[in-house]
């Protein structure tokens, strides 16, 4: 038999039908609401673990931010290449139960140190859905509705957190109203009964993320992705490659001697930078886990270029997708940061309760981030039909119109029109982030889609989670420690913090010159590096 007989004989793809499609997107939705109503319950009970635990709005900056970022940035990197080379939805139902029992342990925390250690676990096993949702997302629905419905499933950012601050104040008022002159039972505080009240309900949901379909791998683009012989094997490789020390080993096998010394000169200058941070700033646990996560992702594109060269080519050469990328990193850093401190902000400023702050804060997130997402989504999808540079124009439009609806929430006096101002930030700043996860798709070939996506995620999660909410913390004990009142200093704080929304405007300007020559020319710069491209 020809090779041209037997191609014929060998069945297309099948592409899944569209409500299938759709049901599996609404189960995904659920999965990232679960994602971040653990992630984001936190913001809403930071006062009471404050009080608890006697720590700062830095450590609270910590928990939130560097603590879970760091690792989730860190295991983002080996399960975002397992999410192109396994089976997806069990990647994700693992993770959902991992995260989701971190999330119930919390409710056990009795210090700091150990607070810590369960939110670096919920990073860790919340690293694992999001490259793999995007992968699959790919392979149900077309290039066309691409950003549509990754803003569908990123919606669940904002109803996810909308729903854990909501609930997280609830759950605290009520048990302090009941229990504030002591008899808790088991001792526990209400912080630590909203912890558990969030996290069991997880591990049910991934019983449920396990019985959906895998579909077929490049089937809506028609580029034929083969199945990995060893994708445990390659787990392993990937993540020898990203954790220190045995970053060094890989290295030694991959590039020798010379590879080593490189990766030797890549750990002094995380260390020199880091060390200059503590004297400047002080915070060490801050700066050293940032270092360490800085010299991991390092060491991993270090490793790549030589494991993996048309993934390194169509990621890291490419000129817009850093640009992009580095740019949206910068919107989730105002994102992150006034997300958590904004609960904060309105106890500390407008004097309100646990428990109103996060109901109206919390519908608002829910509603108005939802709209947000959707909203720019279609708009990029639209925009795409007629301009190449969509996708980092939408990143410069919410940049831009972020400004004064930040400025606005956090200068206007009356706590009604707060409410209603913040309703219009949250939305406003939301609309970028399904253009974020499209161009990191558009720019790749299918099977690289979950390692362009953990790039994303390590943007997001380096620039935005780990410094966002930190830095504004930092700043509001800055102007605290100058003689601010707590509510002033935190409301400073923030003001600076919207900086980086100007930032963001400089990389998506930088962006938008050369995405269309780098999504046009993708096939031909792989394949001369050596990828075997397949029509199917």
């Amino acid at each position: 038999m020809t090779s041209t007989e037997q191609d014929s004989q060998t069945p297309a793809p099948q592409v899944p039908s569209r409500r299938y499609s759709n049901y599996v997107l609404g189960v995904l939705v659920l999965v990232y609401v679960f994602n971040f109503i653990d992630r984001q319950i936190i913001s809403i009970l930071a006062e009471d673990i404050r009080a608890d635990l006697g720590i700062g709005d830095a450590q609270l900056g910590f928990l939130y931010g560097t603590a879970f970022a760091v690792f989730y940035a860190i295991f983002g990197i080996p399960l975002g290449r397992m999410a192109d080379i396994w089976n997806r939805k069990s990647l994700i139902s693992i993770g959902l139960a991992a995260w989701s029992l971190m999330t119930a342990l919390s409710g056990t925390a009795r210090g700091f140190a150990s607070l810590a250690a369960y939110r670096i676990g919920v990073g860790i096993g919340e690293s694992s859905a999001s490259p793999a949702a995007f992968s699959m997302l790919g392979d149900y629905f077309p290039p066309r509705l691409r950003a549509t419905v990754t803003a569908i499933y990123s919606s669940g950012v904002y109803i996810g957190s909308g729903i854990g601050i909501a609930i997280g104040g609830l759950i605290v008022d009520r048990w302090n109203a009941a229990y504030g002159e002591g008899g808790a039972p088991f001792g526990l505080a209400g912080w630590q009964v909203a912890f558990f009240a969030v996290g069991v309900p997880g591990l049910l949901m991934a019983i449920w993320v396990w019985t959906l379909r895998e579909p077929v791998r490049g089937s809506q683009e028609g580029i034929v992705a083969a199945d990995h012989p060893a994708p445990f094997r390659e787990l392993g490789r990937e993540t020898a490659a990203v954790l220190p020390p045995l970053t060094l080993l890989s290295l030694s096998r991959a590039g020798g001697g010379r590879a080593v010394g490189r990766n030797l000169l890549i750990a002094l200058g995380c260390a020199l930078v880091a060390f200059l941070l503590i004297q400047v700033l002080g915070s060490p646990v801050q700066w050293i886990a940032l270092g360490i996560g800085a010299y991991a992702f390092l060491s991993w594109v270090q490793g790549l270029k030589m494991r993996d060269r048309p993934a390194f080519e169509l990621i890291y050469g490419s000129r817009s997708m850093v640009y992009g990328m580095i740019g949206f990193g910068w919107m989730g850093f105002v994102a992150y940061g006034a997300g958590f401190w904004g609960p904060t902000f309105f106890r500390r400023v407008h004097e309100v309760s646990a428990t109103e702050a996060g109901a109206v804060l919390g519908l608002t997130m829910a509603a108005a981030g939802w709209l947000g997402i959707a909203a720019g989504g279609v708009l990029s999808d639209r925009m795409k039909q007629k301009n190449p540079r969509a996708r980092p124009l939408v990143g410069l439009l919410a940049a831009t119109g972020s400004i004064p609806c930040g400025l606005a929430f956090l200068l206007v006096e009356n706590t009604l029109v707060a409410y209603f101002v913040n309703f219009a930030f949250a939305a406003v700043s939301a609309s970028w982030i399904g253009s974020a996860i499209a161009m990191s798709s558009d720019l790749v070939l299918p099977r690289m889609r979950g390692t362009a996506a953990a790039f994303y995620i390590l943007s997001v999660t380096f620039v935005g989670l780990a410094l966002g909410p930190f830095v504004m913390g930092w700043l509001s004990g800055f102007f605290e420690a100058g003689g601010a009142d707590p509510g002033r200093a935190l409301q400073l704080g923030i003001l600076v913090g919207l900086g980086g929304y100007v930032l963001a405007a400089i990389f998506f300007w930088l962006a938008v010159r050369t995405v269309e020559a780098d999504e046009s020319t993708r096939i031909e710069r792989a394949r001369a590096v050596g990828e075997v491209v397949e029509a199917a």
